[in-house]
């Protein structure tokens, strides 16, 4: 993607950043699986992706500047009421700076990490 089509920089708060080092540090085994698989695929060196990447007051799971993509992997606590409504507040803010929300549930990614992948693959060939 030409460097004029990419977003602008979004702020994030700085006091998040040792926070996120913590979690590339300890991932979950879903987010590792999904890391390692995400690594592997042919498009991966053209879209380089964060892991734990603060943006704004929040820390996404993996982030792709160039896709304006942010990928969540969401544990079991993500389908509760209160955390839905965390959820889509979260989503809200990052929508509002032009980028992208895919989630994918932790049992999803560690019982069918292929079918993950291309979902993944077809969004990255929609913006090629």
């Amino acid at each position: 993607m030409p460097k004029d089509r990419l977003p602008p920089h979004i702020p994030y708060n700085k006091s998040l950043s040792e926070k996120a080092r913590e979690l590339r540090i300890r991932p979950t085994p879903p987010e590792k699986l999904f890391w390692n698989a995400l690594r592997s695929m042919p498009w991966y060196p053209d879209f380089k992706f964060n892991r734990q990447k603060p943006l704004g007051n929040y820390i996404v799971d993996f982030y792709c500047h160039q896709l304006r993509l942010v990928v969540e992997i969401d544990g079991d606590s993500h389908w509760e009421d209160k955390e839905i409504a965390r959820d889509k507040i979260r989503t809200a803010f990052l929508e509002s700076h032009g980028l992208t929300v895919l989630r994918f549930a932790n049992r999803d990614v560690t019982s069918r990490i292929n079918g993950v992948m291309l979902q993944l693959e077809e969004f990255v060939e929609m913006q090629k």
